[in-house]
Protein backbone atom coordinates (compact mmCIF):
# COMPACT_ATOMS: atom_id res chain seq x y z
CA UNK A 1 0.00 0.00 0.00
CA UNK A 2 1.14 3.53 -0.79
CA UNK A 3 -0.23 6.43 1.24
CA UNK A 4 0.36 10.13 0.68
CA UNK A 5 -0.05 12.36 3.73
CA UNK A 6 -0.67 15.97 2.76
CA UNK A 7 0.14 18.21 5.71
CA UNK A 8 -1.51 21.62 5.90
CA UNK A 9 0.04 23.64 8.72
CA UNK A 10 -2.59 25.61 10.63
CA UNK A 11 -1.36 28.88 12.16
CA UNK A 12 -4.43 29.76 14.21
CA UNK A 13 -7.95 28.63 15.14
CA UNK A 14 -10.80 31.13 15.54
CA UNK A 15 -14.42 30.74 16.64
CA UNK A 16 -16.57 32.11 13.85
CA UNK A 17 -19.97 32.00 12.14
CA UNK A 18 -18.59 29.49 9.62
CA UNK A 19 -16.34 26.45 9.44
CA UNK A 20 -13.59 26.97 6.89
CA UNK A 21 -9.84 27.07 6.28
CA UNK A 22 -8.35 30.22 4.74
CA UNK A 23 -4.72 31.33 4.63
CA UNK A 24 -3.79 28.65 7.17
CA UNK A 25 -6.37 29.92 9.67
CA UNK A 26 -9.07 27.47 10.76
CA UNK A 27 -12.49 28.99 11.44
CA UNK A 28 -14.87 26.99 13.64
CA UNK A 29 -18.64 27.50 13.92
CA UNK A 30 -19.78 26.19 17.30
CA UNK A 31 -23.33 25.68 16.00
CA UNK A 32 -21.98 23.32 13.32
CA UNK A 33 -20.25 21.27 16.01
CA UNK A 34 -23.32 21.24 18.26
CA UNK A 35 -25.54 20.06 15.43
CA UNK A 36 -23.29 17.06 14.77
CA UNK A 37 -22.77 16.04 18.40
CA UNK A 38 -26.33 16.55 19.63
CA UNK A 39 -27.64 14.10 17.05
CA UNK A 40 -26.73 11.62 19.78
CA UNK A 41 -29.62 11.74 22.23
CA UNK A 42 -27.36 10.52 25.04
CA UNK A 43 -25.64 13.90 25.11
CA UNK A 44 -27.50 16.76 26.79
CA UNK A 45 -25.30 19.64 25.66
CA UNK A 46 -21.81 20.61 24.53
CA UNK A 47 -19.69 23.73 24.46
CA UNK A 48 -16.68 24.44 22.26
CA UNK A 49 -13.62 26.09 23.80
CA UNK A 50 -10.25 26.88 22.26
CA UNK A 51 -6.92 26.30 24.02
CA UNK A 52 -3.73 27.56 22.40
CA UNK A 53 -0.03 27.16 23.29
CA UNK A 54 1.13 29.51 26.03
CA UNK A 55 -2.33 30.38 27.32
CA UNK A 56 -3.16 30.12 31.01
CA UNK A 57 -5.65 27.32 30.45
CA UNK A 58 -6.07 23.84 31.89
CA UNK A 59 -8.09 21.08 30.17
CA UNK A 60 -9.45 18.31 32.42
CA UNK A 61 -10.61 15.57 32.51
CA UNK A 62 -9.33 14.76 29.01
CA UNK A 63 -10.89 11.74 27.30
CA UNK A 64 -9.37 11.64 23.81
CA UNK A 65 -7.25 13.74 21.46
CA UNK A 66 -7.92 13.42 17.72
CA UNK A 67 -6.23 14.99 14.71
CA UNK A 68 -8.62 16.31 12.00
CA UNK A 69 -8.04 14.50 8.70
CA UNK A 70 -9.88 13.76 5.47
CA UNK A 71 -9.51 11.15 2.74
CA UNK A 72 -8.95 12.84 -0.59
CA UNK A 73 -8.67 9.73 -2.74
CA UNK A 74 -7.82 6.05 -2.50
CA UNK A 75 -11.12 4.80 -1.12
CA UNK A 76 -12.56 4.60 2.34
CA UNK A 77 -12.94 7.35 4.90
CA UNK A 78 -11.20 8.41 8.10
CA UNK A 79 -12.08 6.15 11.06
CA UNK A 80 -13.58 3.31 8.96
CA UNK A 81 -16.11 1.08 10.67
CA UNK A 82 -16.95 3.86 13.12
CA UNK A 83 -17.63 7.05 11.16
CA UNK A 84 -17.49 5.66 7.64
CA UNK A 85 -18.10 2.33 5.95
CA UNK A 86 -15.81 -0.58 6.70
CA UNK A 87 -13.58 0.05 3.70
CA UNK A 88 -9.86 -0.64 3.79
CA UNK A 89 -7.79 2.51 4.27
CA UNK A 90 -4.05 3.09 4.00
CA UNK A 91 -3.71 4.02 0.33
CA UNK A 92 -4.31 7.08 -1.82
CA UNK A 93 -4.06 10.53 -0.26
CA UNK A 94 -5.13 11.93 3.10
CA UNK A 95 -4.99 15.59 4.08
CA UNK A 96 -4.14 16.58 7.65
CA UNK A 97 -4.78 19.82 9.57
CA UNK A 98 -1.35 19.77 11.18
CA UNK A 99 -0.94 21.55 14.49
CA UNK A 100 -4.58 21.16 15.51
CA UNK A 101 -6.50 18.63 17.61
CA UNK A 102 -10.01 17.92 18.79
CA UNK A 103 -9.98 17.25 22.55
CA UNK A 104 -13.01 15.65 24.21
CA UNK A 105 -13.57 16.79 27.79
CA UNK A 106 -16.27 16.59 30.44
CA UNK A 107 -17.77 14.61 33.28
CA UNK A 108 -15.51 11.69 34.08
CA UNK A 109 -16.08 8.22 32.57
CA UNK A 110 -13.30 6.26 34.29
CA UNK A 111 -10.90 7.43 37.00
CA UNK A 112 -7.92 7.25 34.67
CA UNK A 113 -8.48 10.46 32.71
CA UNK A 114 -6.06 13.33 32.45
CA UNK A 115 -4.89 16.93 32.41
CA UNK A 116 -3.45 19.12 29.66
CA UNK A 117 -1.90 22.43 30.76
CA UNK A 118 -1.27 24.92 27.95
CA UNK A 119 1.45 26.76 29.88
CA UNK A 120 3.60 26.36 33.00
CA UNK A 121 5.60 23.28 34.07
CA UNK A 122 2.79 20.86 33.22
CA UNK A 123 2.90 21.96 29.58
CA UNK A 124 6.47 20.69 29.36
CA UNK A 125 5.23 17.12 29.98
CA UNK A 126 2.57 16.85 27.27
CA UNK A 127 2.99 17.23 23.50
CA UNK A 128 -0.60 18.44 23.29
CA UNK A 129 0.29 21.76 24.92
CA UNK A 130 1.90 22.68 21.60
CA UNK A 131 -1.28 22.21 19.55
CA UNK A 132 -4.22 24.46 18.72
CA UNK A 133 -6.85 22.51 20.66
CA UNK A 134 -10.55 22.56 19.82
CA UNK A 135 -12.08 21.35 23.08
CA UNK A 136 -15.51 19.73 22.96
CA UNK A 137 -16.88 19.83 26.51
CA UNK A 138 -19.58 17.16 26.79
CA UNK A 139 -22.51 17.14 29.20
CA UNK A 140 -24.19 13.71 29.23
CA UNK A 141 -27.81 13.15 30.10
CA UNK A 142 -28.48 12.26 33.73
CA UNK A 143 -28.29 8.58 34.62
CA UNK A 144 -26.33 7.57 31.53
CA UNK A 145 -24.35 4.37 32.13
CA UNK A 146 -20.56 4.50 31.88
CA UNK A 147 -20.32 2.36 28.75
CA UNK A 148 -22.95 4.43 26.97
CA UNK A 149 -21.24 7.65 28.00
CA UNK A 150 -17.85 6.38 26.83
CA UNK A 151 -19.35 5.42 23.48
CA UNK A 152 -21.11 8.75 22.99
CA UNK A 153 -18.02 10.76 23.99
CA UNK A 154 -15.77 8.71 21.71
CA UNK A 155 -18.12 9.08 18.75
CA UNK A 156 -18.53 12.81 19.40
CA UNK A 157 -14.79 13.41 19.11
CA UNK A 158 -14.40 11.30 15.99
CA UNK A 159 -17.40 12.95 14.31
CA UNK A 160 -16.12 16.45 15.06
CA UNK A 161 -12.58 15.65 13.86
CA UNK A 162 -13.96 14.11 10.67
CA UNK A 163 -16.23 17.11 10.06
CA UNK A 164 -13.47 19.67 10.62
CA UNK A 165 -11.10 17.64 8.46
CA UNK A 166 -13.43 18.13 5.48
CA UNK A 167 -12.28 21.76 5.14
CA UNK A 168 -8.86 20.46 4.05
CA UNK A 169 -10.12 18.31 1.19
CA UNK A 170 -9.56 20.80 -1.62
CA UNK A 171 -6.62 22.69 -0.09
CA UNK A 172 -3.14 22.29 -1.58
CA UNK A 173 -0.92 20.83 1.18
CA UNK A 174 2.24 22.54 2.39
CA UNK A 175 4.03 19.21 2.07
CA UNK A 176 3.23 15.72 0.88
CA UNK A 177 4.91 12.72 2.55
CA UNK A 178 4.76 9.29 0.92
CA UNK A 179 4.79 5.97 2.79
CA UNK A 180 4.70 2.56 1.15
CA UNK A 181 4.71 -1.06 2.25
CA UNK A 182 4.51 -3.63 -0.51
CA UNK A 183 2.89 -7.10 -0.48
CA UNK A 184 4.94 -9.40 1.72
CA UNK A 185 6.82 -11.34 -0.99
CA UNK A 186 7.85 -8.11 -2.71
CA UNK A 187 8.76 -6.47 0.58
CA UNK A 188 10.98 -9.37 1.66
CA UNK A 189 12.80 -9.37 -1.68
CA UNK A 190 13.26 -5.60 -1.95
CA UNK A 191 16.28 -5.28 0.33
CA UNK A 192 17.65 -8.82 0.74
CA UNK A 193 20.87 -7.69 2.44
CA UNK A 194 19.19 -5.61 5.15
CA UNK A 195 17.83 -7.00 8.44
CA UNK A 196 14.07 -7.66 8.32
CA UNK A 197 12.36 -5.69 11.10
CA UNK A 198 8.74 -5.75 12.24
CA UNK A 199 6.70 -3.92 14.82
CA UNK A 200 4.48 -5.58 17.44
CA UNK A 201 1.84 -3.01 18.39
CA UNK A 202 0.16 -3.90 21.70
CA UNK A 203 -3.35 -2.43 22.00
CA UNK A 204 -4.98 -1.75 25.36
CA UNK A 205 -7.96 -4.11 25.79
CA UNK A 206 -7.63 -5.06 29.41
CA UNK A 207 -11.14 -5.23 30.83
CA UNK A 208 -13.76 -2.65 31.74
CA UNK A 209 -13.48 0.63 29.80
CA UNK A 210 -10.10 -0.45 28.42
CA UNK A 211 -10.98 -0.63 24.73
CA UNK A 212 -9.19 -0.04 21.44
CA UNK A 213 -11.00 -0.36 18.12
CA UNK A 214 -9.69 -1.79 14.83
CA UNK A 215 -11.97 -0.98 11.90
CA UNK A 216 -14.71 -0.54 14.49
CA UNK A 217 -14.11 -3.89 16.23
CA UNK A 218 -13.14 -4.00 19.91
CA UNK A 219 -9.64 -5.48 19.84
CA UNK A 220 -10.57 -7.74 22.78
CA UNK A 221 -12.26 -9.85 20.13
CA UNK A 222 -9.27 -10.30 17.82
CA UNK A 223 -6.35 -12.66 17.71
CA UNK A 224 -3.01 -11.11 16.70
CA UNK A 225 -2.99 -10.23 13.02
CA UNK A 226 -1.04 -8.41 10.34
CA UNK A 227 -1.86 -4.87 9.26
CA UNK A 228 -0.23 -2.44 6.88
CA UNK A 229 1.42 0.43 8.77
CA UNK A 230 -0.31 2.88 6.42
CA UNK A 231 -3.71 1.60 7.60
CA UNK A 232 -2.84 2.71 11.14
CA UNK A 233 -1.70 6.11 9.86
CA UNK A 234 -5.01 6.42 8.03
CA UNK A 235 -7.36 5.93 11.00
CA UNK A 236 -7.94 2.16 11.15
CA UNK A 237 -7.21 2.15 14.91
CA UNK A 238 -8.87 4.50 17.41
CA UNK A 239 -8.75 4.86 21.18
CA UNK A 240 -11.66 4.04 23.47
CA UNK A 241 -9.99 3.43 26.79
CA UNK A 242 -9.61 5.05 30.18
CA UNK A 243 -6.13 3.90 31.20
CA UNK A 244 -3.79 6.26 33.03
CA UNK A 245 -3.47 9.49 31.09
CA UNK A 246 0.33 9.46 30.96
CA UNK A 247 0.63 6.28 28.89
CA UNK A 248 -2.74 6.14 27.16
CA UNK A 249 -2.54 6.01 23.37
CA UNK A 250 -5.07 8.59 22.25
CA UNK A 251 -6.40 8.44 18.72
CA UNK A 252 -3.89 11.20 17.91
CA UNK A 253 -1.08 8.84 18.99
CA UNK A 254 -2.35 6.07 16.72
CA UNK A 255 -2.51 8.43 13.74
CA UNK A 256 1.00 9.75 14.46
CA UNK A 257 2.77 6.67 15.82
CA UNK A 258 6.45 7.73 15.94
CA UNK A 259 7.74 4.14 15.90
CA UNK A 260 6.08 3.57 12.55
CA UNK A 261 7.36 6.87 11.19
CA UNK A 262 10.92 6.14 12.36
CA UNK A 263 10.86 2.65 10.85
CA UNK A 264 9.83 4.17 7.53
CA UNK A 265 12.71 6.65 7.74
CA UNK A 266 15.17 3.76 8.18
CA UNK A 267 13.49 1.53 5.58
CA UNK A 268 15.90 0.83 2.74
CA UNK A 269 18.73 2.57 4.59
CA UNK A 270 19.74 0.20 7.37
CA UNK A 271 16.70 -2.09 7.69
CA UNK A 272 13.79 -3.57 5.76
CA UNK A 273 10.53 -2.58 7.49
CA UNK A 274 8.30 -5.58 6.81
CA UNK A 275 5.09 -4.55 8.59
CA UNK A 276 3.04 -4.48 11.78
CA UNK A 277 1.58 -7.20 14.00
CA UNK A 278 -1.25 -5.91 16.19
CA UNK A 279 -2.07 -7.79 19.36
CA UNK A 280 -4.20 -7.21 22.45
CA UNK A 281 -3.56 -7.03 26.20
CA UNK A 282 -5.60 -9.50 28.19
CA UNK A 283 -6.91 -10.07 31.71
CA UNK A 284 -6.74 -13.84 32.00
CA UNK A 285 -3.61 -15.98 31.76
CA UNK A 286 -5.02 -18.28 29.06
CA UNK A 287 -5.76 -15.29 26.85
CA UNK A 288 -2.29 -13.87 27.43
CA UNK A 289 -0.77 -17.22 26.44
CA UNK A 290 -2.89 -17.41 23.29
CA UNK A 291 -2.07 -13.91 22.10
CA UNK A 292 1.66 -14.07 22.88
CA UNK A 293 1.97 -17.50 21.24
CA UNK A 294 0.24 -16.21 18.13
CA UNK A 295 2.31 -13.01 18.05
CA UNK A 296 5.57 -14.96 18.26
CA UNK A 297 4.33 -17.34 15.55
CA UNK A 298 3.58 -14.45 13.18
CA UNK A 299 6.99 -12.89 13.80
CA UNK A 300 8.68 -16.17 12.91
CA UNK A 301 6.34 -16.74 9.95
CA UNK A 302 7.42 -13.40 8.47
CA UNK A 303 11.07 -14.36 8.81
CA UNK A 304 11.90 -11.32 10.91
CA UNK A 305 15.37 -10.67 12.28
CA UNK A 306 14.27 -8.05 14.78
CA UNK A 307 11.11 -6.70 16.39
CA UNK A 308 10.14 -3.55 18.27
CA UNK A 309 7.36 -4.14 20.82
CA UNK A 310 5.40 -1.25 22.33
CA UNK A 311 3.12 -1.51 25.34
CA UNK A 312 0.07 0.51 26.40
CA UNK A 313 -0.70 0.89 30.10
CA UNK A 314 1.10 -0.70 33.02
CA UNK A 315 0.82 -3.38 35.70
CA UNK A 316 -1.12 -6.33 34.33
CA UNK A 317 -0.09 -5.55 30.69
CA UNK A 318 3.56 -5.80 31.77
CA UNK A 319 3.01 -9.56 31.68
CA UNK A 320 1.75 -9.43 28.07
CA UNK A 321 4.78 -7.33 27.17
CA UNK A 322 7.30 -9.71 28.71
CA UNK A 323 5.55 -12.81 27.32
CA UNK A 324 5.67 -11.33 23.81
CA UNK A 325 9.32 -10.41 24.25
CA UNK A 326 10.39 -13.78 25.68
CA UNK A 327 8.60 -15.92 23.10
CA UNK A 328 9.82 -13.86 20.16
CA UNK A 329 13.39 -14.01 21.50
CA UNK A 330 13.11 -17.79 21.88
CA UNK A 331 12.33 -17.89 18.15
CA UNK A 332 15.76 -16.37 17.53
CA UNK A 333 14.44 -12.86 16.84
CA UNK A 334 16.00 -9.89 18.61
CA UNK A 335 13.60 -7.58 20.42
CA UNK A 336 13.47 -4.05 21.78
CA UNK A 337 10.61 -3.27 24.16
CA UNK A 338 9.16 0.21 24.68
CA UNK A 339 7.41 0.83 28.00
CA UNK A 340 7.33 3.30 30.90
CA UNK A 341 7.95 2.89 34.62
CA UNK A 342 6.03 2.98 37.89
CA UNK A 343 9.07 3.04 40.13
CA UNK A 344 7.60 4.94 43.07
CA UNK A 345 7.91 8.63 43.83
CA UNK A 346 11.53 8.12 44.84
CA UNK A 347 12.29 6.06 41.72
CA UNK A 348 13.61 3.15 43.78
CA UNK A 349 10.87 0.55 43.30
CA UNK A 350 10.74 -2.18 40.65
CA UNK A 351 9.83 -0.42 37.40
CA UNK A 352 7.72 -3.17 35.82
CA UNK A 353 5.43 -5.77 37.33
CA UNK A 354 7.14 -8.52 35.29
CA UNK A 355 10.61 -9.17 33.89
CA UNK A 356 12.72 -11.76 32.11
CA UNK A 357 16.47 -12.15 31.41
CA UNK A 358 15.74 -12.11 27.67
CA UNK A 359 14.39 -8.55 27.88
CA UNK A 360 17.80 -6.96 27.44
CA UNK A 361 16.92 -3.94 25.26
CA UNK A 362 14.44 -1.54 26.84
CA UNK A 363 13.34 2.00 26.01
CA UNK A 364 11.49 3.85 28.77
CA UNK A 365 9.08 6.77 28.56
CA UNK A 366 9.88 7.82 32.12
CA UNK A 367 8.68 7.27 35.69
CA UNK A 368 4.95 7.97 35.94
CA UNK A 369 5.14 8.30 39.75
CA UNK A 370 7.22 11.47 39.57
CA UNK A 371 5.41 14.26 41.45
CA UNK A 372 4.76 17.70 40.02
CA UNK A 373 2.96 20.83 41.26
CA UNK A 374 0.82 22.43 38.57
CA UNK A 375 0.24 26.14 39.25
CA UNK A 376 -3.19 27.78 39.07
CA UNK A 377 -4.55 28.67 35.63
CA UNK A 378 -6.81 31.54 34.62
CA UNK A 379 -9.32 29.22 32.94
CA UNK A 380 -10.33 25.60 33.39
CA UNK A 381 -11.87 23.89 30.37
CA UNK A 382 -13.93 21.09 31.87
CA UNK A 383 -14.13 20.72 35.65
CA UNK A 384 -11.96 20.36 38.76
CA UNK A 385 -14.47 17.91 40.30
CA UNK A 386 -12.30 14.84 39.70
CA UNK A 387 -8.74 16.07 40.21
CA UNK A 388 -8.45 14.34 43.60
CA UNK A 389 -9.63 10.99 42.26
CA UNK A 390 -7.98 10.62 38.85
CA UNK A 391 -5.02 8.24 38.64
CA UNK A 392 -2.00 10.16 39.90
CA UNK A 393 -4.05 12.36 42.22
CA UNK A 394 -5.01 11.92 45.86
CA UNK A 395 -7.39 13.41 48.40
CA UNK A 396 -5.95 16.89 48.70
CA UNK A 397 -4.29 17.13 45.27
CA UNK A 398 -6.36 20.20 44.43
CA UNK A 399 -5.21 23.11 46.59
CA UNK A 400 -7.39 26.10 47.64
CA UNK A 401 -5.50 28.42 45.26
CA UNK A 402 -6.23 26.19 42.24
CA UNK A 403 -2.79 24.57 42.10
CA UNK A 404 -2.59 20.78 41.83
CA UNK A 405 -0.04 18.34 43.25
CA UNK A 406 -0.12 15.10 41.26
CA UNK A 407 2.04 12.36 39.87
CA UNK A 408 2.78 12.93 36.19
CA UNK A 409 0.63 9.92 35.36
CA UNK A 410 -2.27 12.41 35.51
CA UNK A 411 -0.81 14.40 32.59
CA UNK A 412 -2.04 13.26 29.18
CA UNK A 413 0.84 11.76 27.19
CA UNK A 414 3.55 12.41 29.80
CA UNK A 415 5.18 8.95 29.61
CA UNK A 416 3.66 7.68 26.38
CA UNK A 417 4.99 4.24 25.45
CA UNK A 418 5.25 5.00 21.75
CA UNK A 419 7.78 7.70 22.57
CA UNK A 420 5.33 10.47 21.60
CA UNK A 421 6.15 12.53 24.65
CA UNK A 422 8.48 15.28 25.78
CA UNK A 423 10.65 13.47 28.32
CA UNK A 424 14.18 12.56 27.30
CA UNK A 425 17.56 11.81 28.84
CA UNK A 426 20.86 13.59 29.09
CA UNK A 427 24.38 12.51 29.92
CA UNK A 428 25.78 14.10 33.07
Amino acid sequence: MKLEIGNIYVKDVVLSNRTALEDHVLYINEDDIKKIVLEDERIKNITVKLAKPGESKRITPVKDVIEPRVKVDGGGSIFPGIIGKVDTVGSGRTHVLKGTAVVTVGKIVGFQEGIIDMSGPGADYTPFSKLLNICVVIEPKEGLKQHDYETSARLAGLKVASFIGQVAKDIEPDEVLTYETKPITEQLAEYPDLPKVGYVYMLQTQGLLHDTYVYGVDAKQIIPTLIYPTEIMDGAIVSGNCVSACDKNTTYHHLNNPIIEELYKHHGVDLNFIGVIITNENVYLADKERSSNYTAKLAKYLGLDGVIISQEGFGNPDTDLIMNCKKIELNGIKTVIVTDEYAGRDGLSQSLADADPLATAVVTGGNANEVIVLPPMDEVIGTYDYVNTIAGGYDGSLKPDGSIEVEIQAITGATNELGYNRLSVKTI
